[in-house]
């Protein structure tokens, strides 16, 4: 099977209510180019219908099927290229529960000793999940600045809780279940939102919204250009 029929069949069962073919339809015919269909190698943008809506489980039959793996590993190699620490199947224009994450021990290089001990951060291995399901472990709320590839060019405070236990399917379709704590709790609970149509724009303080470049746009006398490429 190509590339060109998995995505096909990604579509097919991404869409497979009459509500959801129809958003589909109205949505490609009016912004999509033609040709240009997800899964995406960019991250879709903050206005983007597909980050508004609740995802759709993958059936049960399908977790094991090639075109989960091509999904897998398309969001795990757009997620890489954007160097970032998560990315959720309707960051890539898709409506699926699907999520994957990943924080590499050397990112501790960007942070310094106090800051990584006082975020509880700690390297994560590559994880995937299938249809996840979040409960919460600890119901305290720590709040730290998150940024999100679908608000490129912000950043904001959001509260979290500090811990939680995800179940669902791992990337091979088997059960898998991952009790996660402190930056790795967050990681989760920002893609798990992704996925019910929340954005940490709408959890934000919202006083506390900052443009990532604003030195850089004074500096340069406005003259910055913000790319939502990976490059």
């Amino acid at each position: 099977m190509t590339s060109v029929q998995i995505k096909a069949c990604i579509r097919t069962f991404c869409t497979s209510s009459r509500v959801n073919k129809s958003f589909a339809k109205w949505y490609q015919s009016l912004w999509q180019p033609k040709g240009n269909e997800p899964p995406y190698d960019h991250i879709v943008q903050l206005g983007d219908p597909v980050l508004r809506v609740p995802a759709n489980q993958i059936p049960a039959k399908e977790l094991k099927s090639p075109e989960v793996r091509y999904l897998v590993k398309h969001l795990v190699k757009v997620m890489r290229s954007y160097k970032c620490v998560g990315l959720a199947a309707p960051q890539l224009g898709l409506p699926l529960r699907a999520f994957v994450m990943e924080f590499k021990d050397d990112l501790r290089d960007q942070y310094t000793k106090a800051d990584y001990k006082l975020r509880e951060m700690e390297p994560l291995p590559l994880t995937v999940f299938l249809n996840p399901e979040l409960k919460v472990v600890n119901y305290e709320k720590v709040t730290h600045t998150e940024a999100c590839e679908s608000v490129r060019g912000y950043r904001a405070d959001v509260a979290r809780y500090r811990e939680v236990m995800i179940n669902g399917f791992d990337a091979n379709g088997d059960p898998l279940e991952l009790q996660l704590k402190g930056w790795n709790a967050r990681i989760a609970q920002h893609e798990l939102d992704h996925l019910n149509g929340i954005v940490y724009t709408d959890l934000m303080n919202r006083k506390s919204l900052t443009c990532t470049c604003w030195q850089a746009v004074n500096a340069n006398n406005g003259r910055i250009k913000l790319s939502f490429a990976n490059k």
